[in-house]
């Protein structure tokens, strides 16, 4: 219970800093759509760029992090490993930004930007800047030092959001009072207000790089070729999980704009509608990834301990308790959390459930994905990825056509599904984990039917004010109910444990 404790204790100061870098979308959401400077269609070309940069990501870092952790705990790669890992992507990233700014065309053509180049160029300094500093925030994980790591995020974000706000309604509207206003000298309003919020981007990653300059100062010039070949063996395979990965996650706003029939200006609207609405499984989201922030290293210390498979297994139950309540959190209050994102984009809400549960999936794949980490069979994730990948490409092709943004919500749902699903089967087979499967399906499924109870019953009487009440108490008792039947478990927490006797 004491590494489940530490895991909890990291995963929340992680969870800081992944819900403030998360959050940047999500307030970027209000402030972008609720904005009056800034279109529907160029909010879809926005986030169509902002699918593109977690694939260019993962190219450019291609799996070294992992690697990171993988290597880090052998004793004879100690003083090398972070030097070495750091010059591999440093060096890698100047060639790879080098063939991008001669193609810069092209990514602009893919995102829709063609008509304003210099995002592109932007763009391409934000992916270099963030990729030099994945090793520095690795290393910090490794160290288990989550409060620089949440204090070097949250301040670049914070700084990030201050700038969108100050560009996007500050100074429009102070120059829409006074064209002779000051804020004319930095900001054009003659320019799409995207490309400071790009800007803005940038600024970020350069204050971001500037806070973990005495991580990098600390760089022994040293790489160790053979430690090099290893980490590269370990980490290609990863490359390809990486790219699954991202075209499950991000893709299906390029499919929606590549297959939607329409003009451009529709389709634009229509990515613009989905990526808001797709924002409001955030809660999911952010807890995911705060947990993989903790999880990743602690999984690998942990399995130097006697039967770590019995802590997977808790933290695995534990995990699956948290996003099940989180469902029922977003899903019971969706009036409340429509009023993220502007009316004009409410369209899309009936996504929003089908999203939380594709989102629990992919949490509980990240956990059942140790058993092949932990060996030498990335190779395993790769092939796992490639089916997810290919089911997403499928849906997506097939129904967007007739059924547009709600085919990526579908795609998203049965590829994460069938990656939990295989990645289980498999793992047991490979390396058994005595997971508690019946009550983790039972708690999942429970979750799904109190949220159509509620569905149902607000069906027939639509006002907000029962909705949110009858939510209140279906999610008391969904909790009360937890409480009773872990009640063992949960007396063994500290904190929770004072309050269950």
């Amino acid at each position: 219970m004491s590494g489940i404790k530490k895991l909890a204790g990291q995963t929340m100061w992680y969870g800081v800093s992944s819900i403030a870098a998360r959050f940047i979308g999500y307030l970027l959401a209000p402030l972008l759509t609720y904005s009056s400077h800034v279109k529907i269609a160029d909010f879809g070309r926005q986030s169509l760029l902002y699918s593109a940069i977690p694939v260019l990501s993962i190219l450019f870092t291609y799996g070294f992090e992992t690697a990171y952790f993988r290597f880090s705990g052998r004793p004879e790669y100690k003083k090398s490993i972070f030097s070495t890992s750091f010059f591999s992507l440093l060096i890698t990233t100047i060639v790879f930004s080098t063939v991008l700014w001669f193609y810069q065309d092209t990514l602009s053509n893919i995102v829709g930007f063609a008509d304003i180049p210099q995002i592109a160029q932007l763009t391409i300094c934000i992916i270099a800047i963030d990729t030099v500093c994945r090793i520095p925030f690795a290393k910090l994980r490794q160290e288990e030092r989550p409060v620089k790591y949440a204090f070097v995020m949250v301040t670049g974000i914070f700084i990030n959001l201050i700038l969108v706000w100050f560009f996007v309604n500050y100074c429009p509207a102070q120059l829409q009072k006074d064209p002779e206003n000051w804020v004319g000298k930095i900001f054009d309003m003659n320019k799409n207000p995207i490309m400071y919020v790009v800007l803005a981007n940038l600024i970020q990653s350069i204050i971001t790089l500037l806070l973990l300059s005495k991580e990098i100062a600390r760089l022994h010039f040293t790489f160790n070729i053979k430690l090099w070949k290893e980490m590269m063996l370990y980490a290609l395979p990863l490359l390809i999980v990486g790219f699954g990965g991202i075209i499950n996650e991000t893709f299906d706003r390029l499919m929606l704009k590549a297959w939607l029939p329409g003009t451009v200006e529709f389709k634009n609207e229509q990515v613009g509608i989905y990526n808001a609405c797709y924002k409001l499984s955030l809660l999911i989201t952010l807890f995911i990834q705060a947990f993989r922030m903790g999880a990743e290293p602690f999984f690998f210390k942990q399995a130097e301990e006697q039967n770590p498979q019995r802590v997977y297994a808790r933290v695995m139950k534990f995990f699956v308790i948290v996003v099940a309540t989180m469902f029922l959190v977003v899903s019971l209050f969706i009036p409340v959390w429509a009023r993220m994102i502007g009316p004009g984009y409410r369209a899309g809400l009936k996504i929003v459930p089908i999203l939380l549960l594709a989102n629990i999936f992919l949490g509980i794949y990240y956990n059942l994905s140790i058993w092949f980490k932990l060996g030498k069979s990335t190779i395993t994730g790769t092939y796992i990825t490639l089916i997810g990948t290919a089911i997403t490409i499928a849906i997506n092709y097939f129904f967007i056509p007739y059924i547009g943004y709600m085919a990526g919500a579908w795609a998203t749902f049965f590829c994460y599904g069938s990656m939990m699903v295989i990645c289980y089967q498999w793992g047991q087979k490979k390396y058994p984990i005595p997971y508690a499967t019946k009550k983790i399906v039972a708690y999942i499924v429970i979750a799904v039917l109190v949220f159509l109870f509620h569905k149902g019953v607000t069906s027939l009487i639509p006002q907000t004010i029962f909705s949110l009440g009858l939510g209140t108490v279906l999610l008391g008792a969904f909790i009360w109910f937890i409480l009773l039947i872990e009640k063992k478990e949960f007396q063994k927490l500290p904190v929770v444990g004072k309050f269950i006797k």
